[in-house]
């Protein structure tokens, strides 16, 4: 069977920053985020009897070697429990090839785990999957659990999402600036526990944690924002303190930013946040969305994208 779905990218809110078993990618702590209604991977897997080695293409190029084992890693899962071996292709597409930090990686995964679970008939519980597509990438769990989402570094001993606010629960829009970067992020998240500034993230994260929690029960936009601009600043600043003193920000980066204070100083509310690179989520009340998005377009800086909270993946064509 061939399945094909669409699964949503995931803004941090509150961010994951390296991984305690790099492995089976287990982070230092819990993190939570939203995922981004408007961006989105389109992928298609089809187990073939007559394919003697898995295909894997990524935006109309075939993978690279490492890209492919990284697939492989959530294929050989789900073909263990379903007791096969028959190779897949996979065809992912993202809806954005421009810009690093948006969270696509965490909707590629979610979106192969679900469409080759449903391709190969296999049942499945929740937990099952979610850590079934974190071998791929750890953020894929929240791209699974769709809205506003938890993930646990360790619940009784398993490492997994879930949703904790549904994407209508609050009027929280994302104003998305892309920035594009060369740089490859992973060794920010291996160089992170060489920061001085680590150690102090683990202790106050469980109460950011909570903290966040309450403002999502209560559907407190502003607090939320505010939280997710405050974890930029703190996983920024360990980036650029660790061994590699990766400075991730681009000339762009900086200029969104700059305006995002601009207007807070004239009473909009709104508030910048940043996962692992250089591009903005600029989040806001929707009443503002419209001003917020106007002015990152005045700004002359490439694509800006207005975004509601996305669900968790759907599958749209199965044959």
């Amino acid at each position: 069977m061939k399945t094909t779905v669409v699964a949503h990218p995931i803004q941090g809110l509150i961010k994951y920053h390296g991984l305690r078993d790099v492995g089976q990618r287990i982070p230092f702590h819990d993190s939570i985020s939203v995922c981004s209604e408007a961006l989105e991977t389109v992928t298609t897997v089809e187990f073939d009897e007559s394919l003697s080695d898995d295909v894997v293409e990524i935006n109309q190029k075939v993978a690279t070697d490492a890209e492919r084992r990284r697939a492989q890693i959530v294929l050989d899962f789900l073909r263990a429990r379903k007791g096969v071996r028959v190779c897949a292709r996979v065809s992912s597409r993202n809806s954005l090839t421009t810009g690093k930090g948006l969270g696509f990686s965490a909707s590629a995964f979610a979106s192969v785990g679900v469409a080759a679970t449903r391709a190969l008939k296999l049942r499945l519980d929740e937990i099952s999957l979610s850590e079934a597509v974190r071998l791929g990438a750890g953020s894929a769990t929240r791209s699974l659990a769709g809205g506003f989402a938890i993930w646990y570094a360790d619940k009784q001993g398993r490492s997994y999402a879930e949703q904790i606010a549904a994407p209508g629960d609050l009027n929280l829009e994302m104003i998305i600036v892309p920035v594009h970067s060369p740089v490859r992020t992973d060794e920010a998240h291996r160089d992170v526990v060489t920061s001085p500034l680590f150690s102090a993230r683990l202790q106050y994260i469980d109460s950011m944690i909570a903290t966040m929690r309450r403002a999502l029960s209560r559907k407190d936009v502003p607090t939320v924002c505010q939280l997710a601009e405050e974890d930029t600043l703190n996983l920024h600043a360990i980036t650029m303190t660790s061994k590699s003193r990766m400075v991730l920000w681009e000339p762009q980066t900086l200029i969104v930013l700059r305006e995002v204070l601009r207007l807070r100083e004239k009473g909009v509310p709104c508030w910048y946040s940043m996962d692992t690179g250089p591009s903005v989520f600029v989040n806001t009340i929707g009443q503002y969305a419209d001003e917020v998005h106007a002015s990152m377009e005045d700004l002359g800086v490439g694509p800006v994208i207005r975004s509601r909270v996305g669900g968790p993946p759907r599958i749209i064509h199965e044959g």
